[in-house]
């Protein structure tokens, strides 16, 4: 199949203006790797992430060892897949199993409820994919010492149940390779958000089932004709940058590509949200889904209306985007592979950690509280009402909804979105924590200074003890709700984070709430 893009975004591009020039006279030297086309600055950082470029050929080398991983995989009976990944090692993946109506549990959380979820009854029949580029992602290390431990009870060997990717020479590679552990490398001048086409999404892909050899054909194809003028990519990126002033509404309802929004999401916002610009990707759940605001809306399929219809097969979509995305980084000015604020996210979680030297997890005093839900604002409101009135005058041009709760279990949280853009006529996003904190947790510190940030936390029925450390799950998750809400707090955003005593009650009661306004 070849990328088709249709829509009324197509008939409005001006195809003289500087910005288009810029990009047709650019793509080719994107296709050779160029360094130096974001600026003096990012051309330290750029030198080493531009290998997703070949990734569609280079990847070829991996299918010897990618088919003697599935062949082992299959000799002993190992069908249930998990993931353990953030961000980039594990959004790619799971489109990847949505498209291809394969079994895959993806595990890119810290909330005990939803790991319990993810460890399957039979561990004898599972393996265990645990993706880390650097090796030292908290999140990762802390589920690999969980299903080690697990394998271990259960009597069995962790070196038969787990397969490690990872950049060369990393910790994490270091540590398994001693473990007997089976270790994948993947490109080390790949970026974890450019991955999907290295060993961090082919991996779990193989393991699967999918034939991988297709994805990087299609891929290949495609990229072969990024670079020629008025080619899908550089058209795409001028639509982005040239028709949004900030908000992008992504839909892939009615499309044979369940799940590619949300990856594109961590692409665009992780990749533009610097220097107080960028793309807010928002994801919405069908055509005649409220955007709110000004945006432009980018669908996958000519069944659904939208201004940019994009088609493609999932190999020619990824390396698109990539594309798409490293050319909107050009025509905004910004470095499209570095993430500073994401460090900082996880430096303010480990320094909560450490100050909750005995693992318990010590929060302020609410503002205002109930039987089921507990509000820490700088209101003074006396009922629920009033808090979140109070949170709700404040200017903003988007709301950011961050549940650090349980996908696939806490779901009723998710109609926030549409109730909120519907209401106040806001761009609003709603992403599931931790694992936004590597995708749109970067554009809400760098990107556009106009968002206002609402946190839902709860209480868990269990927690889980992380082997090796001080605390468990649930503190961490804690941690790192209230580390970031210090991150947005210190740049004065409005920030309201709403703790749910009781998950349930609480959702029920805060959707009632909202709907009141």
């Amino acid at each position: 199949m070849t990328i088709r893009i249709s829509g009324v975004a197509l008939s409005k591009v001006e195809k003289e203006s500087q910005s288009y020039r810029d990009l047709i006279d650019i793509a080719p030297r994107l296709a050779s790797k160029d360094a130096t086309l974001w600026g003096e600055e990012a051309i330290a950082e750029a030198k080493v992430r531009l290998n997703w470029i070949n990734l569609p050929r280079t990847s070829r080398e991996l299918l010897p060892e990618l088919d003697a991983l599935s062949a082992w995989a299959r000799s002993q009976g190992l069908n249930n897949i998990v993931l353990c990944g953030m961000g980039g090692s594990s959004l790619a993946p799971e489109v990847i199993a949505k498209t291809y109506g394969k079994k895959l549990s993806v595990l890119d959380s810290t909330d005990p409820a939803q790991i319990l979820a993810a460890v399957p009854a039979d561990l004898t029949a599972t393996v265990v994919v645990v993706g880390s580029k650097s090796g030292s992602t908290i999140e990762t290390a802390s589920q690999r010492a969980l299903f080690t431990s697990l394998f271990l009870d259960a009597g069995l060997a962790p070196a038969d149940h787990i397969v490690i990717v990872t950049d060369p020479g990393s910790p994490l590679d270091i540590d398994a390779r001693s473990a007997g552990l089976r270790t994948i490398n993947a490109d080390p001048n790949v970026g974890g958000r450019y991955s999907a086409l290295s060993a961090f999404g082919l991996v779990p892909a193989a393991l699967m089932g999918v034939d991988v050899s297709l994805l990087l054909d299609d891929a290949f194809a495609a990229s072969e004709t990024f670079p020629l003028p008025n080619s899908p990519a550089i058209e795409i990126a001028e639509i982005l940058f040239a028709q949004s002033e900030q908000s992008v509404s992504f839909f892939d309802a009615g499309s044979s590509l369940p799940g590619i929004s949300d990856w594109i999401e961590q692409l665009v916002a992780e990749s533009t949200g610097k220097n107080q610009t960028g793309r807010l990707p928002v994801v919405i759940e069908s055509a005649s889904a409220p955007t709110a605001g000004k945006s432009l809306t980018v669908g996958f399929s000519t069944t659904e209306s939208a201004d940019l219809i994009v088609e493609g097969t999932l190999g020619e979509q990824f390396i698109l985007w990539e594309w798409v995305t490293a050319l909107l980084g050009r025509a905004l000015g910004v470095d499209p592979f570095n993430q500073p604020n994401v460090t900082e996210a996880k430096e303010r979680t480990g320094a909560l950690l450490a100050q909750w030297s005995d693992g318990e997890v010590h929060a302020p005093q609410p503002a205002w509280e109930n039987e089921v839900l507990a509000v820490y604002s700088s209101s003074s409101g006396k009922s629920l009402a009033e808090q979140l009135a109070d949170f709700f005058r404040a200017p903003s041009h988007y709301l950011a909804i961050m549940a650090y709760l349980s996908r696939g279990i806490d779901d009723e949280i998710t109609q926030l979105r549409s109730l909120l853009a519907n209401h106040f006529q806001r761009a609003t996003t709603f992403g599931w924590g931790p694992r936004f904190l590597h995708s749109t947790g970067q554009f809400h510190k760098g990107g556009q200074h106009n968002g206002a940030f609402i946190q839902i936390t709860g209480e868990s029925a269990i927690d889980l003890g992380i082997p090796g450390r001080e605390f468990g799950f649930h503190t961490l998750l804690m941690a790192q709700a209230l580390g970031d809400a210090q991150a947005l707090a210190s740049r004065e955003f409005p920030v309201i984070r709403i703790h749910l005593k009781d998950r349930q009650a609480g959702i029920a009661t805060l959707l009632a709430a909202i709907k009141e306004l």
